[in-house]
């Protein structure tokens, strides 16, 4: 009884629904210059969105620029922070001079703590 019931129907295999009276939403395509490798990437984005003035290059990775007008856009990378290390922010707490002298406090510890005492696992 269930054999008949499914006849005929590929399940999975195509869905029910048309693309009748679909409207799809307006959409402008924005192209992209690679200035290390040439490429260019176009995109197609919302009419209502703004475009990214820039967009990862998917042949070498690098940023690739909007173009406008044939012309790349200049992105302003002024408010981007340069990462800072560990080091760098260990710098900013203590002068060097304490550093190597919070070094050689804690060398002397270590040297006095494994010449004094045995490991377990000494053949």
């Amino acid at each position: 009884m269930a054999d008949r019931s499914l006849r005929g129907m590929r399940l999975g295999a195509q869905s029910l629904q048309s693309e009748e009276g679909v409207v799809y939403s307006p959409r402008s395509r924005y192209t992209y210059l690679c200035p290390d490798c040439g490429t260019e990437t176009e995109m197609v984005f919302s009419a209502e969105a703004e475009p990214p003035k820039g967009w990862e290059c998917k042949h070498c990775g690098h940023e690739a620029r909007l173009l406008v007008d044939d012309k790349p856009v200049e992105i302003d990378h002024s408010d981007v922070k340069t990462p800072r290390s560990h080091w760098d922010m260990l710098l900013e707490r203590r002068t060097r001079a304490e550093l190597e002298e919070l070094l050689e406090e804690r060398l002397q510890y270590l040297r006095a703590r494994r010449g004094t005492t045995e490991h377990k696992y000494s053949a």
